[in-house]
């Protein structure tokens, strides 16, 4: 292959590793209230239990 064919792979290559780098350090933890999270899992629980209902 000629040589611009690998300097094309290699900059697509290095587009896709800093992108993803770039994505892994600029996200962040999402702070959930306690109380919210304790919503949450109840809310989990009792589409749990309908959707069992449901199934059965």
């Amino acid at each position: 292959m000629p040589w611009y064919i690998w300097l094309v792979i290699a900059a697509a290559l290095g587009s896709i590793v800093g992108s993803l780098l770039l994505l892994r350090d600029t996200a962040h933890k999402m702070p959930i209230d306690p109380d919210a999270l304790e919503r949450m899992k109840a809310r989990n629980a009792e589409l749990d239990a309908a959707e069992r209902k449901d199934h059965d």
